[in-house]
């Protein structure tokens, strides 16, 4: 059968080339676009990937907000009033500091500082997302760390040791990360002494309290306990916390709805274009199709051929694809946009290929199964 469907293909190269570039444009577009929107929800949820989460962890804050990149402050004496509840292991308090950096060649950027106790660093940033320096050097006075891939935007090399400015106080890059960038803002790791030195944040003010349970203990339990002792405060499952934190933004910037409006147009723009080319094929070839029932060929036999061709057509258009698609994601890498192809990805775009394709040749399969073999003689 697929022998056969071959032939058909190869007979009208101009018809097959158009078909597959129709289904190359379309799973392209469709998986750089899908590409970049779960790299941008993973720059949304950065603040939560990137820290060193724990089971037993919940995350405290505001109560109004569902946003963990914009949350308003609490009174840290809630770190001790919070510690002192049963089956509360540890608390630990938060800061998240607006501050703008200015470097030797004058250039500024707006920065998001991370402040949390040391040693543990509890927010991060995580052990696979560290490019040079140690974690434990951003507890010494003015260590700040610092982004690798904003060495571009802010159009200075960022080294171990290099002098910089935060809100016109000096400091040093201690750590370099890779990868742990957030949506819409630059983050720094620091200590919460540091946080507080270059923001000038009172002391009586942080943003977030994480909190560790001790082994064994319900969560949903003490969220609701604390729910129930702090009104205005919430107390997040941190993986939640991020899932909220995504949606609110898909939302809120429409960037969900722009995304899957291309998405969808791409699909169906490639369904109708590689349906109507395939008819056009299918009436150029209906003698030979009208030929194969005259001899005995049943129905299902031709509607068949005509989806093995279909199928022919989306297998080499998504080869194609796919190495265009891996080709962007190398292309891009050495500018922070990391996209990721996993296999279920893969998979998605192999079904999405298999279902514009098979599903554009139903037209074709239409108009073949309605025709009579007399009429072509």
């Amino acid at each position: 059968m697929l022998r056969i469907a071959w032939k058909f293909i190869k007979f009208d190269k101009a018809k097959s080339i158009g078909i597959i570039t129709a289904i190359v444009i379309s799973i392209f577009l469709i998986g750089q676009q899908l590409g970049l929107l779960f790299f941008l929800m993973g720059l949304m949820g950065n603040l939560v990937g990137n820290a060193d989460l724990q089971e037993r962890d919940l995350w405290v804050i505001e109560s109004q907000s569902k946003n963990i990149n914009a949350i308003n402050r609490i009174d840290s004496r809630l770190v001790q009033e919070i510690a002192s509840i049963p089956h509360v292991e540890k608390t630990i308090p938060v800061l998240l500091a607006t501050a703008q950096a200015t470097f030797h060649n004058g250039k500024t950027a707006a920065v998001t500082l991370v402040g949390t106790d040391a040693p543990g660093f509890i927010m991060g940033p995580s052990a696979e997302r560290i490019s040079s320096g140690r974690l434990i050097d951003l507890g010494q006075p003015l260590q700040v760390s610092a982004e690798f891939f904003n060495s571009k935007t802010w159009e200075t090399e960022l080294t171990i040791g290099k002098a910089i400015e935060i809100n016109g106080k000096q400091a040093k890059i201690g750590l370099i990360t890779k990868g742990a960038q957030a949506f819409g803002a630059s983050l720094m790791y620091t200590s919460m002494e540091n946080a507080r030195y270059f923001s000038g944040v009172s002391p009586t003010e942080i943003n977030l309290i994480l909190v560790r349970l001790t082994e064994g203990q319900d969560k949903v339990a003490m969220q609701e306990k604390l729910q129930q002792l702090f009104p205005n405060l919430k107390a997040w499952d941190p993986v939640k916390l991020k899932n909220s934190t995504v949606k609110e933004i898909l939302i809120t910037s429409n960037m969900g709805m722009s995304f899957g409006t291309l998405v969808i147009f791409a699909m169906i723009s490639g369904f109708f274009i590689i349906g109507l080319t395939l008819y056009s094929s299918a009436l150029d070839r209906i003698k030979d199709y009208g030929t194969l029932k005259a001899i005995g060929a049943k129905k299902s036999y031709v509607n068949r051929l005509i989806i093995a061709q279909a199928f022919l057509y989306a297998f080499i258009g998504y080869i194609i694809a796919m190495a265009l698609i891996y080709g962007f994601k190398m292309g891009v890498a050495n500018s922070g946009l990391i996209i990721e192809i996993s296999f279920p990805f893969a998979f998605f775009l192999l079904f999405i290929t298999m279902l514009i394709s098979i599903g554009g040749s139903l037209f074709a399969v239409r108009k073949i199964t309605k025709l009579e073999p007399a009429s072509v003689f």
